[in-house]
This record gives C-alpha cells, structure tokens and sequence, in this order.
C-alpha cells in the first residue's frame, strides 16, 4: 500500500519511496546513515555512533568528513518533502519525521494496538497488516557490521514474536492446517524456539496429527541436548505430557506474557569523561559471535575506584535502543570493607521483584528463582548490569540464559572462570593518562580554573596518579572552596594521613592498602583526607562513626542516633558531607559511602575517637535498629512475633517513624539488608543480646515477604548470640525462626532437628505456648508429606499445649491447621466445624489475616462438598481483608471465587471473575499467568472444575 508523501523503509532494503518510487539512497553507506538516523526519529545520532556502525572500532581519519557528505547528499535527497527535517546540533544529527512515514515504527504501533484489542480475529488482522510490511531481512542493503550484528537480531525477535502472536491467535480461531504449514517452514530456520514449537505442535494436534507433533518433540528434545546439552523447558514438557495422555492442547494466549520493563540503571553523569576508545570497545566486544545470536559475558575489570561502574553504566544508557525490553541492575557488593557480599539467590531475589513478581510467588530454592528468572527473560531483550561482582561463582546463576540479554559485569577480579566457562569476553579498565586527568578536572572545574594555574594542576594529576575517584575528590574539595588557588589543595599532600602513634588503637587500614603506590603521590587516604579535613567538627565526627557499621547505607535517623544528636542536626551534616563528595543521597532520606569512604571512616573512627564512644556509638545505632524494628513488627501479623523485652533505648536514640501497617512494610524492606549487617556486627563486637533480639523483630516481615534466605543468615547468628548469652529461651526461639526458614528452603531435615531441640529448651523451661510452636511447624513438615494422620496428632497435641498456657493465637492457628488436616482426609464435616471455632477466635482477637486465611479455608472445604453458593459467600468475606494490601493473595481468592462461580452454573460472573484475577496475575506475577490465561480461554468447556487446593493454613 502507498501512502500519500514520503515514506521510509528500514523492514527489508533500506530506501526513501514517494508514490511507490524508490528515490534512494544510492550507496549503503548513506542506508546506513539513513537507517541509523530512523532507528529513533527526532532524537540526535552522535557522530561516533555513526562512525561505529559504518566502520567499527577503528574508523578512518577521515570518518567525519565523509559522515558529512553522507549528511549532505540525504539533504539534498530529502529536500523536496517538508515533512522530513535532518537538523545539526553539538549532540548529532536528528532526523525529524511522524513514525507512521517509517514502516519500522508503524509496525511497531500496529503490534501494539494487537496487543490491546479484545476481539481476537481484529488483534489477527493488525499482527497480519503489521507483517506484510517487512519486505524481506531488515536493513538488508546497509553498510558496516553493527546494524546487522546489534540491530537485526532485534528487529527478527520483534518480527517472530508477532508471528508467534498471530499464530497464536488463528489456532483459536480453528486455522490449525494454515498455522501448522507456516510454522513448519519457520521451524527449520529456529529449530531451538520453544514458543514456536509449542505452536506447531499444538495445530498439528488440533489438526488430528497427532503422531507428527510427537515427533516435532523429539527432533526437537534431540537438537537441545546435542546443541545446548538440556531439556526442552516446562511448557514443552507439559504440552509433550499432554499428548502422550491423550489430552487435548490447551487453547494458546495470543501472545507472550507481558514483561515489566524494568530501567533500574543508575542516573548517567552529566561530566562523564574520556573512555572513547573503552565506549568503542564495549560495543565491540558486546556484538554476537560469528554465525550466533547469543551476547557473550562482558566483563569490565579494573582496581577500586577506577570508574568501572561509571563506564559500564554510561554505556547502559547510550545502548538503551538496544535493549528495548529493559536494564536490570544490581550491586553485588563483592569488594569492599563490609561483610555482606550479596548472595546470588538475593540478586536474583531482586530482579524478580524488579520483573513484578510478587513475594509469594517466588520460589524458596535458588535453582527455581534462576529458573523463574531465565523464564521470565526468555526471548526478550534486556542488558543485566551485574555491579561490583566478587568471583565467576556469584556471578554464574545470574547470567540470563537466552540470546537476546547481555550480562555486563563490572569487578577487581579477573573472573577466569567466567572466561574459560561462559566465553566471557572481558575489557581491562587502566588509570587516566595525564591529559585525560586533565580533561577530567576541566570539565569539572572549568577552563578558566584549570587554564589559570596549570602548574598546580600538573601537581595533582601527578599525585593523584590517574585515579577517577582520587579525581573527582580533589575537584569536589576545589569547588567547595572557590575562592582557594588549587596550590593550597596540594601544598601538604607529601606526608599527610594517620600518624603512627595511633597504631596501637588498631587501625584498620588494609582495605585501603591496594590504592597506595608507596609514596604520597599514590596514596589514597592522602587524598581522602583533604576532603575531611574540611569538614566541621561534628560532620567530621559523624564520617568517623559511620565507618562502626559495615552497611551499604543509613537513614537520617539512624544517623542521628549514630551521633546521638537530632534528626534535625544530622540532617544538616549529611548534608555537609554530600556536599563534600564524602556521601551520596542515593534516595530521599537515605546515604550510601563508596566503600573506599567507608574504610577511610573506620581508619580514622580507630585513630581519633576512645574504645569507649566507640561503644556507645555502636550502642546507640543498634538500639535504633532493635527498637524501630520492634515497633514496625507490632504492626504486621501476629503469626510469628517473638517475645522481646530490651532494655530501654540510651540517651539519643531516635526512632524511626513508622506509624501504620505500610509503613513498616515499606521500612523493613528499604533496611533488611542493614538489619543483617547489623545483626552480625552486634555478635561480632559483643552485642549478643542485640544480635538474637533484633533477628526476632525481624521474623514477621522476612517470613510474609519469603526472604527466606536472609531469615536463614540471621537466625544462624541469633541461634549463636543465645547460646553465648545462656538464655534458653531465646536459643528455643531463635531455633524455631532457623527451623521455619530452613522448611521453606527445603532444608526438611535441618528444619525438624532445630524444631526438635527447640522443644526440648521449651519444656525445660516449662513453656507449653512454646511447646506448641514447634508441634505447629513439625505439622507442616508432615502435611508436606502427604502424611496429614500424623500431622493432625501433632496438632491435636499442640491445641492441647496452647489451651494449657492460655495461648488463643496460636490455638486459633492450630484450629484451623486440624481444619486443614480433617479436610486432607475426607472428613469435611470435622473440617468445617474446628474452621468454625477458629473463625470465632480470629475475630475475638481482631486478628484479620488469621480471619481471612479461615475464610479462604472454609471457602474451599464447601467447595469440595459442593455447596458452591456457600463457598462463594466465604471467598468473598475472605476478600474484604486480602483485597487490599495483599494483592497477590486476593488474587488468589479471586480465582478461586471464580471457579466457585462457574461450578455455581453463574458462566458469567465467573468467566469475568476470573478475568480480574488474570488482570491482577499478569500484573503481580507474569510468569505465573498463563495457565489462567489458558483457563480463561477454555471457560465453556470447564465450568465444574475444582479449583486447584489451596494451603489454607496461616
């Protein structure tokens, strides 16, 4: 189809068209300058970009001369048409013209309009108007190796995908003959798609072929184990069970499951400087092997403060087009002075709360979170910066898994491993030469500055030997002092830091020996020191404190109480030391320290602050922590609240404002990682009681958020700490919170033997409510093993125990635990009625969630008795209290009140139930929504159906 004025291909041979005439470009260089130019219409295309796509890394001198002269003849190509306008700035060349002109960017609009149409034969024919745009490989005529080897590959996943979508979509519609002759064709070009496969197979089924989608999976089981040495994943595996039973496939979604685009990158610096031929080289070594699709591992190495993240992310954003499903990112806190280098099943954690997945839907294992993980990445494309990384075995399980993603990993380390294993492609990061020293002060001082005292600025480039942090440092000293010539900076380097006759106090100084040369000149705390010493004197002090606690950041108030000053007052001197480039508001209320800074902090806290305000100090900070977590754990469930009675905070502590229920939500999530270090440098400095107490008031969040792992670090100590103090009553409880981390990590046997001794401090102590804790969790190990007899026994006991100590929480709890276990073996009746008195108990102790996880119970036992009006009225009051901040689990509910529904004959109100549930699914926990998506696409076949069994216990 033509359209009036002037159009733009990219989707096939590059070209200007006007009235269905190819007008030009007449060599590929100019496509390719064209192509770039269109790849984002009306943004500015620097000229080094230009040059990396038409020559590489090494263009030839004279690259820009010929750039413009490509400029200009696509002027002239483009002048008689005003509705394409190619401007110059200082940023580029920008190509303004309305995305409908370009056949890229209309079938970009079409697949998006697909993807929000409801009526599936027109969300068909927009993937189909969208397709017959591409008139062949896309940039097929273009000069240069970067738009076909970081451009193309893009644009075909963009292409398959909206096939995939409207294949999807004509399987439900009964085209099954016509998806099955296409795909086949496309199948011997992408033998190891799995959504593809899926398709195929499922229209050959459909189509009574029955035999040749079993043998589509086993050529395709073949080739993944030859070429990948794997199994086909869980999709293939289902639909490949299915088959063999004799099921009938089920009804495909039209499409992917929507992916949150996650851009948790780092701001970008404005004054980011040099790095020319190390942004030259990052595009080059990011760029697919020969004849491969797959991103190889690029690792940037390079000393402490060298500015590998500064690199790495700089070259994030200006590759961002790239990566159009998104940037992970995460620091791994591999080097540094703190001790909590960051576990991969924590970083993993965090990319899957990035990708929207909710909490409980996060699987306890790391080998299932990478699974979710790479699931969830599959054919998309995304860069995943891993920061700061500590060696190739915290790094590996990260590694995306699919052709389309690039792992770029900053570390000191040389990561061999990553290299000899994964074909890590690395770049070794060196020191500023002397001009580009030079050029990094001028663009942060200013010419004028620089230009004016080139002497002294020759004395700190020479001394500051080519460190960007050292730097950055001695700019941010100049700039706090303006009107100070730059002499004054470097007059007293030679000899400056700790003296040695502090040395006794035992400083702590090996963190920062990498960065001394020998002499001054190399030496770093020589160049910290300049900023600190002007600081004021209760700034300086707080910089000092700040090096007592091993953490990645603190908060205002924990900051005050560190320094036992106001809230007020320290928010003064953190500002100070932001401002003197000592600290870093990384959000709103909330400081970090490189980790340089840190050690330098606790060096001098050794060198000038006495043991004793050491102490208090410390003492201060970690009733901050104890208390703030006490108050934010009162105000979540009742589930697992440890008995706690600290002394009353010391003089100075401040707490931390949390008022209501999200809050404290909101709280222990920004500081769980600050809570664990913490914990361990409480039992490290002889903090015992802190260290056990603080691992109680965090069990209630850890538990409902699933950080089961961070659970297991902390109750480990806490088990410690108790066992130092001889206090069997915090041994007994710090055991049961080990003991349910370690049932939820599948560690069964660990869990029970904790469980078991637990028990044991319990009735020494003559602890019944206690006793009854552990027969509680000893019932889950039980029900987990379809051993629901000897769970009940155990919970029969435990109703004993709790009744014996006056315990209606937990007897509420246990009630409805032998609710569970009676409808586990069929007595339904027995199930109903112990749910019923633990419903009364709930609400005699407005306990909501315990209510509401009855509710939900009772809902499904009258289900299974087929009372579906009953189970219905009992879903519904379940929601009244998980509709709101648990989201995930009135999900939950929702689908089951739907399923009630439809069994009730209500097809209507159940199908759009059920609908809801899939838009909060998708929402939540994407990867966890297409078998309710199937579901909801086969309604009028199963109205009856049971719902799956929820685990009704609380």
């Amino acid at each position: 189809m033509t359209r009036e004025g002037v159009e733009f291909r990219l989707l096939g041979p590059v070209g200007v068209w006007d009235a269905g005439r190819l007008l030009g470009p007449s060599t590929a260089q100019q496509r390719t300058v064209l192509a770039m130019l269109l790849l984002e219409p009306g943004r500015p295309v620097p000229v080094a970009r230009l040059e990396t796509a038409l020559w590489g890394a090494e263009p030839p001198e004279s690259s820009r001369n010929a750039i413009q002269g490509h400029i200009s003849r696509l002027r002239r190509l483009l002048a008689p048409f005003p509705e394409a306008a190619l401007t110059t700035s200082a940023r580029g060349y920008c190509l303004t013209v309305a995305r409908e002109r370009v056949d890229l960017h209309r079938f970009r609009d079409l697949v998006r309009e697909a993807g929000g149409e409801p009526d599936p034969e027109r969300a068909a024919g927009l993937l189909r108007a969208a397709l017959t745009l591409w008139q062949g490989a896309p940039l097929a005529d273009a000069a240069g190796r970067w738009l076909p080897d970081a451009v193309v590959p893009g644009l075909e996943e963009e292409r398959l995908t909206a096939l995939e979508r409207r294949a999807a979509l004509d399987l439900r519609q009964g085209r099954h003959q016509e998806v099955a002759t296409e795909l086949a064709a496309l199948l011997g070009e992408h033998p190891l798609r799995e959504r593809l496969v899926s398709l195929l197979m499922t229209a050959l089924l459909r189509g009574d072929r029955r035999t040749e989608a079993l043998a589509v999976f086993r050529r395709v089981r073949r080739r993944f184990a030859e070429d990948l040495g794997i199994e086909p994943g869980e999709e293939l595996q289902r639909l490949h069970q299915a088959i063999l039973a004799g099921h009938e496939a089920p009804a495909p979604a039209g499409g992917s499951p929507a992916l949150a685009v996650p851009r948790h990158l780092p701001p970008d610096t404005e004054l980011f400087t040099a790095r020319e031929e190390e942004l030259a080289a990052l595009d080059r070594l990011t760029l697919p092997h020969a004849g491969s699709p797959v991103l190889a591992p690029c690792v940037i190495t390079g000393t402490g403060g060298v500015g590998k993240t500064t690199l790495a992310v700089h070259w994030g954003h200006r590759v961002r087009d790239r990566f159009p499903d998104g940037q992970l990112y995460v620091n791994l806190h591999g080097f540094g002075p703190t001790h909590g280098v960051r576990s991969p099943a924590e970083a993993v954690r965090l990319f899957l709360d990035a990708l929207q997945v909710p909490p409980q839907h996060i699987p306890a294992t790391l080998e299932a979170r990478v699974g979710l993980y790479r699931s969830l990445l599959a054919e998309r494309r995304m860069l995943i910066l891993l920061d700061n990384a500590l060696d190739s075995d915290q790094v590996r399980p990260l590694l995306p898994g699919t052709p389309g993603c690039l792992a770029l990993i900053t570390s000191r380390a040389e990561l061999t491993g990553l290299v000899a294993a994964e074909g890590a492609r690395t770049l070794s990061l060196g020191l500023f030469s002397p001009a580009q020293s030079r050029e990094l002060l001028t663009r942060r001082l200013g010419v004028d500055k620089v230009g004016a005292e080139p002497r002294a600025v020759d004395d700190i480039v020479s001394r500051c030997a080519g460190l960007p942090l050292a730097l950055a440092i001695v700019a941010a000293r100049a700039n706090e002092r303006p009107a100070f010539p730059l002499g004054t900076l470097v007059s007293d380097l030679a000899g400056e830091g700790p003296s040695d006759d502090a040395s006794s106090e035992g400083a702590s100084e090996g963190d920062l020996d990498v960065f001394d040369g020998g002499d001054a000149a190399t030496n770093m705390r020589t160049v910290l020191s300049w900023s600190y010493r002007a600081l004021s004197p209760d700034a300086a002090r707080l910089f000092r404190l700040r090096g007592l606690l091993p953490a990645p950041e603190i908060s205002t108030a924990a900051a005050a109480s560190l320094a036992g000053v106001p809230v007020h007052r320290a928010r003064r001197l953190l500002t100070e030391l932001t401002r003197a480039n000592l600290a870093t508001e990384r959000t709103p209320g909330r400081y970090g320290w490189h980790d340089l800074l840190r050690a330098y902090a606790e060096e001098l806290t050794r060198l000038h602050d006495s043991a004793a305000e050491r102490r208090e100090a410390l003492h201060r900070l970690l009733d901050h922590y104890l208390h703030s977590a006490r108050v934010g754990d009162r105000l979540l469930d009742l589930l697992h609240r440890v008995p706690l009675a600290p002394p009353p905070p010391r003089p100075g502590v401040v707490l931390a404002r949390i008022t209501d229920r999200a809050q404290s939500q909101a709280w222990f999530a920004q500081e769980h990682r600050t809570l664990l270090a913490a914990i361990r440098h409480a039992a490290r400095s002889g903090f015992d009681g802190h260290a056990w107490q603080l691992a109680g008031a965090c069990w209630g969040f850890l538990s409902q958020d699933g950080r089961s792992d961070d659970q297991a670090a902390m109750f480990a100590i806490a088990v410690e700490a108790a066992s130092r103090l001889a206090d069997r009553a915090a041994e007994a409880h710090a055991r049961v919170g080990l003991a349910h981390a370690f049932t939820r990590l599948g560690r069964d046997e660990d869990g029970e033997a904790h469980l078991r001794r637990a028990r044991e401090l319990f009735a020494g102590l003559a602890d019944p409510a206690g006793e009854a804790l552990c027969l509680i969790y000893l019932s889950v190990l039980k029900d987990r093993h379809d051993q629901y007899a000897e769970g009940l026994a155990l919970s029969e006991e435990a109703l004993r125990l709790c009744r014996a100590a006056g315990d209606r929480a937990g007897e509420g709890r246990v009630l409805n635990n032998i609710g569970w276990f009676h409808a586990q073996l069929g007595a339904y009746e027995e199930a109903l009625r112990r749910c019923e008195e633990a419903l009364a108990i709930h609400r005699e102790l407005t306990d909501l969630p315990g209510e509401s996880a009855t509710l939900d119970s009772m809902g499904h036992i009258h289900h299974l008795l087929g009372q579906y009006e009953e189970a219905i009225a009992f879903y519904r009051r379940s929601l009244a209290w998980r509709g709101g901040g648990k989201r995930a689990l009135g999900a939950r509910t929702l689908r089951r009140l739907g399923e009630a529904q439809l069994a009730a004959g209500r097809l209507g109100e159940g199908g759009e139930t059920l609908r809801q549930a899939l838009a909060l699914i998708s929402e939540l926990a994407p990867g966890d929504a297409e078998a309710l998506r199937a579901r909801v696409a086969s309604l009028p076949d199963a109205p009856g159906a049971h719902p799956p069994g929820p685990h009704a216990r609380t």
